[in-house]
């Protein structure tokens, strides 16, 4: 009987092997698979939105393509270029030539003599007029001039410091056939394409235009602009320069960006476009096609795992039924041998059954035992994922509802008092808490499903009043004075809700900080600094410590005694900020105190462009 079962034990062991080495290779080929076909899906996906980008932008670019060869043929034109001494002549082409830009919303409309020298402007009347600037060092203006064709170029602007796509073409005489006499000056556009950066911001997949030597100079990942997909030859680095095309910047490759800068940087789908052999190129999120295929080997295993367990089973019952057949042989053989011994053969077997019965009851508690497992693992998993969005709405709505308490004490007060209006204008601001609940839930959802968010102009100096005012009887609660400094109003371009949850977050943190203070003091100033909307909150608290510094913006880190934060308000702050391209950072003033600094880029103002 050893044998058998031996060779029994020795070839499931065997099929164990094959099964497992089977399953392995089913889970493989399943992971291999789905990211092929999703790495297809992926390109396929790409070489449309190239398509429709690159679309867009050469419709734009050919939009303007005949606006500075007609500009040229206006009889004022030349003439100004003739009589560049004669003041209220070149005032008129300069009025001309600021309409012109205005209709045809672009950056600006200039006139260069054959020395490059500018004589009239569209911007004859800004700070930073092109007025006297000499441009004879632009490409563009050599190509309209010496090559007597359309000069197309790309730079940053040498006075503006704004980059933008120049078109030009050469000024001939009054009455002159092109081509049969030199031009006497040449005419250019400034176009912005600032706004296919911003269209491209919502984009998770990286989006750059690069020109002919490689160097990206649109993205929507700040850190690649001005930078090269590879290195540059010096002959290269110094033609840039020289025709200050990204304003003499030293360009370096984007592999040499630090790692958290250049991630995505690998694969990329490119698609030549405009008249300068650019190149538009889209880096597609390789992430997706490994999710894809861990997604297709874990249902795989999952769909191999059960069948396996199945298997199990069914062999298990099978040996079984084998066990008790053999059982039943050998009773029925020892009844007919030993019929001397049934007294002793039946005790033998009514003990078997009752092992076989202990087993089989034994397996049937195992079994409710697995299930009642399985089935409270499921509820805590549940229970956690409840935690998580409860803990999160909970921090969300404590300031809205905060705010509906105080109105509505205000309210009754007023009532009590005969205050009607007051008690209205209480009962307002309670209906507006409601609604911004409404908003927090909606972000918070938001949140959850990654959808983009609204975006319009934000007066910044009027989300700091609406946060302030919801916070104003904690303030007063408190004894803490809050003052609001405002320099200039400024707008952004991001969701007031947002703005004002992010700013409510803040001031409330610094009424925590001078809750203790002798001087209890808390300032909101808002700054115009160099084209970003700074807001400074500071209070007279005990500052930062050391070892706080360094964790303020992880998420569920606190300082708070328990029940007083949950250490998500920093954390959901910053990637609020982070969102609408800004920052938040926090630091010790030198006199006492903390300062927590909000940046945010303003809204673009056509009037400052140039």
């Amino acid at each position: 009987m050893t044998a058998p079962r031996t060779d029994s034990v020795l070839q499931r062991r065997l099929i164990f092997i094959c099964v497992a080495v089977v399953s392995i290779a089913l889970v493989l080929a399943s992971y291999f698979v789905a990211a092929s076909i999703a790495r297809e899906n992926n390109r396929q996906a790409g070489d449309r939105q190239l398509q429709i980008i690159a679309l867009d932008i050469e419709s734009v670019l050919e939009r303007y393509e005949t606006l500075p060869f007609a500009i040229s043929y206006l009889p004022l034109t030349a003439e100004a270029l003739l009589h560049k001494n004669d003041a209220s002549q070149i005032q008129a082409l300069n009025l001309s030539l600021q309409e012109l830009a205005e209709q045809a919303k672009v950056a600006a409309i200039y006139l260069m003599d054959v020395q490059g020298n500018t004589i009239a402007a569209s911007n004859w009347n800004t700070a930073q007029t092109y007025l006297g600037q000499n441009f004879a060092f632009r490409p563009y203006f050599s190509e309209a001039l010496k090559q007597l064709r359309p000069g197309h170029f790309y730079a940053i602007g040498n006075t503006t410091n704004i980059p933008g796509y120049f078109i030009s073409q050469p000024v001939y005489p009054p009455g002159s056939k092109r081509g049969t006499q030199a031009p006497i000056g040449v005419i250019a556009v400034k176009i912005i394409l600032n706004e296919f950066e911003q269209a491209w911001g919502s984009s998770e997949e990286p989006i750059a235009l690069s020109d002919r030597h490689g160097v990206v100079f649109l993205s929507n990942r700040g850190s690649w602009k001005y930078h090269s997909l590879q290195s540059l030859s010096p002959a290269v680095q110094q033609d840039l320069k020289t025709t200050l095309q990204y304003g003499g910047k030293n360009i370096e490759a984007i592999s040499e960006l630090p790692l958290a800068e250049k991630k995505g940087f690998d694969e990329y789908l490119q698609r030549p476009i405009g008249r300068l052999n650019w190149q538009l190129m889209l880096f597609p999120d390789q992430g997706k096609v490994t999710r894809a295929g861990l997604q297709s080997a874990l249902v795989v295993a999952l769909i191999l795992g059960i069948a396996l367990a199945f298997a199990a089973v069914l062999d298990q019952r099978r040996r079984r039924l084998e066990e008790g057949r053999l059982a039943q042989h050998a009773l029925k053989k020892a009844a007919d041998e030993l019929e001397l011994h049934i007294a002793e053969r039946t005790q033998q077997l009514t003990q078997a059954n009752a092992e076989l019965e202990n087993r089989y009851l034994t397996l049937k508690h195992t079994e409710t035992l697995l299930r009642s497992t399985q089935n409270e693992m499921v509820q805590a998993g549940k229970l956690a994922m409840l935690g998580q969005m409860a803990t999160g709405i909970t921090h969300e709505l404590n300031q809205p509802l905060t705010a509906i308490r105080a109105f509505a004490d205000n309210a009754i007060t007023f009532m009590n008092r005969g205050k009607a209006e007051q008690a209205l204008a209480n009962l307002e601001h309670i209906s507006h808490a409601s609604e911004r609940m409404g908003s927090i839930i909606a972000q918070l959802k938001g949140f959850a499903r990654k959808s983009p968010n609204a975006i319009a102009e934000v007066d910044v100096q009027m989300a700091i009043q609406s946060a302030v005012s919801l916070l104003r009887s904690e303030t007063d609660r408190r004894g803490v004075n809050l003052h609001v400094r405002v320099a200039e109003p400024v707008k952004v371009l991001g969701d007031t809700v947002r703005i004002e949850q992010v700013l409510i977050n803040l001031i409330r943190n610094a009424l925590d900080a001078v809750e203790n203070s002798p001087v209890k003091e808390v300032e909101v100033q808002l700054s115009n600094v160099e084209g970003m909307a700074k807001i400074s909150i500071t209070d007279t608290g005990t500052g930062i410590p050391e070892h706080v510094a360094g964790h303020l913006f992880e998420p569920f880190f606190t300082t708070k005694e328990i029940g007083h934060g949950l250490g998500l308000g920093l954390a959901i702050s910053s990637s609020i900020v982070q969102a609408m391209n800004g920052s938040l950072v926090a630091n010790n003033r030198p006199d006492g105190g903390a300062e927590f600094t909000v940046c945010i880029p303003l809204a673009a103002d056509p009037s400052n462009q140039d």
